[in-house]
């Protein structure tokens, strides 16, 4: 009997335990269906298998394309580096160790200052990583002396992908066309000085009538044509030390309503022997701008001097400022041949003319736009131009105001001249 009871206990106690073990397995059978997403009656175990497997081939293609991107980038003839939130380097093409003078595979793990040997461009990468995006240039410590061309751009996975451009045999052209520029200029002023006071003494000589009509016509036409020349190698000199860098800007806070003053009163002969009258339109307590006073008065003198060239007799040339926004805007406007539209994005490129102004014989340079343009980006703003063809053109500078520096004039609406 004793035996019975317990025979019968121990199977109670199995009952209990098999019960037990029974919920658990529910419950994690429950667990792992409501990871995989499926309901009952799904064969959880299957659903596994095609989970893990399908997370075998997504990482299979994840690794394929971290293969591609590899590939590429040792396509490109530029070095490519992707920098870790740590500012380790995860990986970096054939060509980056190329340009930092490392052997093959020894840049990864590396941080970017010991790759560099430069806190600047850690600093270039912290700035990509905050505003998306970074550029700037380095010159390599090491031989040889390398100038590159940095640009970063941040990735979605908080990585920053660096882009290094080898630069430095097109830094030693410019080097090479700015010295010959500045050696051909230098060479060219001197007999262009020479045959300018001959023409000079020759024209005193055809004013007095010593000299026949046709000597005279000829020494006049000398003279323009001298003029051109000087014209043309003072703004190549102009151009070349503001592409350079080299024409320091000397900072001041600048009234734009007196530069536009003085810049009519300084062209008012010529505006005078075209027909041409200027009216200024400045609006009442116009800021002034932080800028170089002569460059500024360079950029307006080449405009208004364009204005004027191509504007019919007895028209008028508007020289306007107003500001907008956190801007002062000058404007030149006139109402002459205007520019065909086709011509519109080229006219502040460098030697462009427009035909039609070439066919009117409308002589110059080809330079003054550029310069303004040039002058007008290093004071850090913008030059544009609208044109109507045959109604007259309106180009127009952005610059930033002085913060508290106003012109206190009264608006000028005024003919000038």
């Amino acid at each position: 009997m004793a035996g019975e009871l317990l025979i019968a206990a121990v199977a109670v106690a199995l009952a209990v335990v098999a019960v037990i073990v029974a919920g658990r397995r529910g419950r994690h059978i429950a667990g792992i269906e409501a990871a995989l997403q499926v309901g009952p009656g799904v064969d959880a175990a299957r659903a596994a298998r095609d989970a893990v497997e399908a997370g075998r081939r997504a990482d299979a293609t994840a690794r394929a394309r971290s293969n591609e991107l590899a590939q590429f980038s040792e396509l490109l003839s530029a070095g490519v580096m992707e920098v870790d939130a740590n500012m380790v380097i995860r990986r970096a093409n054939r060509r980056a160790h190329v340009l930092l003078g490392q052997r093959s595979g020894s840049l990864e793990g590396r941080s970017v200052v010991e790759a560099f040997a430069d806190h600047r461009v850690e600093a270039l990468v912290a700035s990509a990583r905050a505003e998306g995006t970074a550029h700037g240039e380095l010159v390599m410590r090491e031989e040889p002396r390398a100038t590159v061309v940095l640009r970063a751009a941040q990735t979605p996975n908080e990585c920053v992908w660096l882009v290094l451009e080898d630069v430095t045999e097109l830094r030693r052209l410019q080097r090479i066309r700015t010295e010959f520029i500045d050696n051909l200029s230098h060479e060219i002023r001197t007999p262009l000085t020479n045959i300018r006071l001959l023409t000079e003494v020759l024209a005193r000589d055809a004013d007095e009538g010593s000299l026949p009509a046709r000597v005279a016509e000829g020494i006049q036409r000398i003279d323009v044509e001298s003029g051109h020349l000087v014209q043309l190698v003072n703004e190549l000199l102009d151009l070349s030390r503001i592409e350079q860098g080299s024409a320091p800007l000397h900072l001041a806070d600048v009234d734009l309503a007196a530069v536009a003053r003085a810049s009519t009163d300084r062209l008012r002969l010529f505006a005078s022997r075209q027909g041409v009258t200027f009216r200024l339109d400045f609006a009442p307590g116009l800021p002034r701008v932080r800028g170089d006073e002569e460059r500024l008065a360079q950029l307006l003198v080449n405009l208004l001097h364009n204005a004027v060239k191509f504007s019919p007799a007895g028209g008028d040339v508007t020289v306007a400022g107003e500001l907008e926004g956190d801007e002062v805007v000058l404007s030149v406007r006139d109402h002459g041949v205007g520019i065909p539209r086709a011509d519109l994005d080229r006219v502040f490129e460098r030697f462009y003319k427009v035909d039609r102004a070439r066919f009117r014989g409308a002589g110059g340079t080809g330079l003054g736009l550029s310069i303004a343009r040039h002058i007008a980006e290093s004071h850090g703003g913008r030059i544009w131009v609208q044109s109507d063809e045959g109604a007259g053109s309106r180009f127009s500078v952005a610059l930033p105001a002085a913060s508290g520096a106003r012109s206190g004039q009264a608006p000028e609406r005024e003919p000038v001249a």
